[in-house]
């Protein structure tokens, strides 16, 4: 087996080292919380691992992943592979990935799905990078990822892997948006006097059956009519650069384009709809969601709500 800095024990963080811990490998960490760590720096972290060493990054995309890869470009030695599992932006992987060549580190970007769950039922993982470098990483993707031959995929040259996790994600704003508007519907309809019970039904022999719909059931059996929440839903930024790419490719997007304007105008009026795109997010990624502060004992709003115990 082989050892593995991971920086960033987080939510995600924090259960894919447990879960590689459970496979066999060591996991040195670093995160900025005391608590959760096992070294206090990441000079600490870099000295910690054999060489070739394996840095994982998990941390916010943007600036703190950017400025967490260039400390580790002063840090590693050639033969050394940083790999950025985050949300970033493809194109950001593009000048890491350059950025650490020049001294001979390789770079892995790696779209990483499975939220809360992950740890149980493993991830799905879309990476991108050159195939020694993939290999390099792959104990630990064989670990990470689910059993069987599924949930783990090279998907091309750097950048390639927060692209593919890009479109995913897209999707999932498509799919979860058509979930909450036939919710919505029904809820206002008399005709049907059991909402919950109709798509509890759609689970098993639909073509509509899904991972997303076993979540809104579960959603539904805290709140049957998710009057606790407020309709708001936040969006991570990667829909936004699907659709951008969408545009710089001149790919047309209705569907996806349309769920992240809905998310948009969440943050205007209380929707209905949004109150299940909110409890669906809750349900697979632990996101926080707004309580709603009209309804009674409510939180103030921004509180978090904690998923159901698996």
């Amino acid at each position: 087996m082989a050892t593995l800095g991971l920086i960033g024990l987080g939510r995600m963080g924090g259960n894919m080292a447990e879960r590689l811990r459970a496979g066999g490998h060591t996991v040195v960490g670093y995160d900025r919380a005391p608590d959760h760590r096992d070294v206090d720096s990441l000079e600490a972290l870099v000295a910690a691992l054999p060489a070739p060493r394996v840095v994982w990054v998990m941390v916010p995309a943007g600036a703190a992943t950017s400025s967490t890869v260039e400390a580790l470009g002063e840090l590693l030695s050639e033969g050394d592979v940083v790999v950025d599992g985050g949300n970033s932006r493809y194109t950001d992987d593009q000048i890491h990935a350059e950025a650490l060549s020049r001294k001979g580190i390789g770079f892995v970007d790696c779209g990483v799905s499975g939220g809360v769950w992950g740890r149980e039922l493993g991830y799905a993982l879309m990476c991108g990078g050159k195939d020694d470098d993939v290999a390099t990483v792959q104990p630990f993707f064989d670990v990470l990822k689910p059993e069987g031959d599924s949930g783990f995929v090279h998907a091309g040259a750097v950048g390639a892997g927060h692209f593919a996790k890009m479109v995913h994600n897209g999707i999932e704003y498509g799919l979860m948006q058509a979930y909450a508007e036939g919710w919505e519907l029904m809820e206002a309809t008399e005709l049907i006097t059991d909402v919950p019970a109709v798509i509890k039904s759609w689970q098993e022999g639909t073509v509509i059956r899904s991972w997303l719909l076993d979540l809104m059931v579960r959603a539904l059996d805290v709140d049957p009519h998710l009057g606790d929440l407020r309709g708001y839903a936040e969006d991570s930024g990667e829909g936004r650069w699907t659709v951008q790419a969408a545009i710089d490719h001149a790919v047309p997007l209705p569907a996806i384009t349309a769920s992240l304007f809905a998310r948009f105008s969440s943050r205007q009026d209380d929707s209905p709809s949004m109150k299940m795109i909110a409890a669906l997010r809750n349900q697979f990624g632990g996101h926080a969601v707004t309580k709603d502060s009209t309804q009674k004992g409510a939180d103030a709003p921004g509180a978090d709500v904690q998923p159901p115990a698996v």
